[in-house]
């Protein structure tokens, strides 16, 4: 019998887990091991789900230590067929988070990897933003460095003028304003933005606007979980 790998989807608001389907839980049950981005929070989050759940029961490694030490754990676990979970802090692993280097480990190695459904703040902005949803690219984070930043955003403009895509990146959300400031410096006027903040949370707020609107509408970002989405 060949391992199992589970990717367990977790929560993009604390306050709602109505997003997350109840099957997840009986998957979790079935593991014996997990690897996940915050053992701490991850402990919580299981608790959250089952009070009664015994999280002493499995064996726990940590997806924050030194990648290649957690690659050969993960090898390990894979060779003597455990059935795997793997958790990141939020949404799905692998999307945008930590796992996917363990999630390719597992299909080398010819293991069952099983992605269970869950929430992924990327694709419920690129719903909710009446962009284009049949061409996109997401692209992570911009840089820091403000004249590279610039630069950035102007290529992303012109990328989804040429392919007709939508452009989806994300920030450090104490840093949210300042992303917000150079889009609105750099891109055209007519350029549209949507700005996807606290997905799934009591103050989700998904609003689509051209450059221009947003210039006359001031938003505040700080802190906030927030997806932006770019379309020319």
């Amino acid at each position: 019998m060949a391992a199992q790998v589970f990717l367990i989807p977790t929560y993009l608001h604390e306050s709602n887990l109505n997003v997350l389907p109840a099957y997840l839980l009986e998957a979790i049950e079935t593991c014996s091991v997990l690897f996940v981005e915050n053992e701490r929070t991850a402990r919580r989050y299981l608790k959250q789900l089952k009070k009664e759940i015994n999280i002493d029961s499995f064996t726990w490694f940590g997806l924050q230590k030194a990648e290649e030490q957690v690659l050969q754990q993960f090898k390990q676990q894979l060779k003597e067929e455990k059935v795997i979970g793997i958790i990141s802090e939020a949404g799905c692993p692998g999307v945008a988070d930590p796992g996917q280097l363990l999630v390719a480990a597992a299909q080398e190695a010819g293991a069952l990897v099983v992605p269970l459904v869950g929430p992924s703040s990327i694709l419920l902005s690129l719903m909710a933003s009446g962009l284009n949803g049949q061409q996109f690219s997401f692209v992570g984070y911009l840089p820091i460095d403000s004249g590279q930043r610039l630069k950035a955003i102007k290529e992303l403009e012109q990328e989804s003028q040429r392919k007709n895509s939508t452009q989806i990146f994300i920030e450090t959300p104490y840093r949210n304003n300042q992303l917000l400031a150079a889009l609105l410096k750099q891109c055209q006027p007519q350029t549209k933005l949507c700005i996807a903040a606290d997905i799934t949370g009591e103050n989700e707020w998904i609003k689509t606007k051209t450059i221009l609107q947003w210039q006359n509408e001031p938003v505040e970002l700080h802190k906030r979980p927030v997806i932006f989405l770019l379309k020319r």
